[in-house]
């Protein structure tokens, strides 16, 4: 069975954490925080969950020299983003901190999988692979998953179907504001989005989506300060697809060597994961105006890349 050890105990990591331990995604939980007053009250809470839930599970407060044996290391730790703050302006504090946790996980003889969902997390999970040298198959950033859950969300709503029944439509690109919504390839029941009646066949339609899911954070934000249970719910989704070897295809962040003709820079994008982590990089069909976007999406990720000393 597996071990996971999530770093970072604030509202996301244990969002996650909670998702993965309904799942019964690990029989082996840890947890490593640089407040021990938190990490500890998150164990005891957790625990609490063994005796409701279908599978039993250990979960304890850990530290880096325990991680030699983990299996996963899922990264949440960074400062919180303020409201109407963009994830890129988060960068030096958080790209700060990356960097040392990469430290001590090399450190550590560590040899698995590690998710980051920390923001800006392109650019956090560009620095982790450059501190660590880990393979890049072996380190999967959030990406834009949680941006792909709320386009399928918001189009399942207007049609009146499950969002699982949205087929290819994703966010690719920058998890922010420069991400690009791959309207042209997206299809319900076998049709395009645009033969779904005359509102899905304009561009007005578009727009406004593509504003809403790239603007729904800072709603939320505003609101209630943060964003934890869908990216929370988004990681378990990745974690599953690994741990039960699925073979799916599930948007992430992944390192670039030539795909969309872009290299050296992680960005989101669908990939094929699994017990390996990621096998494949999938390669969406474009429309001129989307490869447009997405270009100008690379050359924001690449911009801030560069300013930042590795």
């Amino acid at each position: 069975m597996a071990k996971v050890v999530l770093i970072g105990a604030g509202a996301v990591g244990t969002s996650f954490l909670y998702s993965a331990i309904n799942q019964g995604l690990a029989n082996e939980y840890g947890i490593i925080d640089v407040s021990e007053n938190g990490r500890d009250g998150n164990v005891l809470d957790l625990e609490d969950a063994i005796a409701s839930v279908p599978k039993e599970f250990k979960i304890y407060a850990a530290d880096y020299d325990q991680l030699d044996d983990a299996d996963y290391i899922l990264i949440a730790a960074g400062r919180p983003q303020k409201p109407e703050e963009t994830r890129l302006q988060m960068v030096q504090d958080n790209v700060a901190i990356i960097k040392e946790i990469a430290r001590k996980i090399k450190a550590s003889k560590f040899s698995g999988i590690t998710l980051i969902c920390a923001n800006p997390v392109d650019i956090l999970t560009y620095a982790y692979l450059k501190a660590t040298g880990f393979p890049k198959s072996k380190v999967i950033g959030s990406g834009t998953v949680l941006d792909t859950a709320r386009l399928r969300v918001e189009i399942a709503k207007d049609i009146g179907v499950s969002p699982n029944s949205i087929d290819n439509a994703y966010v690719i690109g920058e998890h922010g504001d420069s991400s690009v919504t791959t309207f042209s390839s997206i299809t319900v029941g076998g049709k395009a989005l645009s033969e779904w009646g005359c509102k899905f066949n304009s561009e007005n339609y578009e727009e406004k989506l593509e504003k809403y899911v790239a603007r729904k954070a800072y709603e939320i934000i505003n609101r209630k300060r943060a964003t934890f249970y869908g990216i929370g719910a988004g990681m378990a989704k990745i974690l599953s697809s690994i741990v039960n070897d699925k073979g799916d295809i599930v948007v992430c962040g992944a390192y670039l060597e030539g795909e969309y003709g872009f290299s050296n820079i992680v960005m989101g994008v669908p990939c094929v994961l699994n017990k390996n982590g990621i096998s494949k990089i999938v390669k969406v069909n474009l429309n001129s105006k989307e490869q447009e976007k997405l270009a100008a999406s690379y050359k924001i990720i690449e911009g801030i890349n560069k300013e930042i000393t590795f």
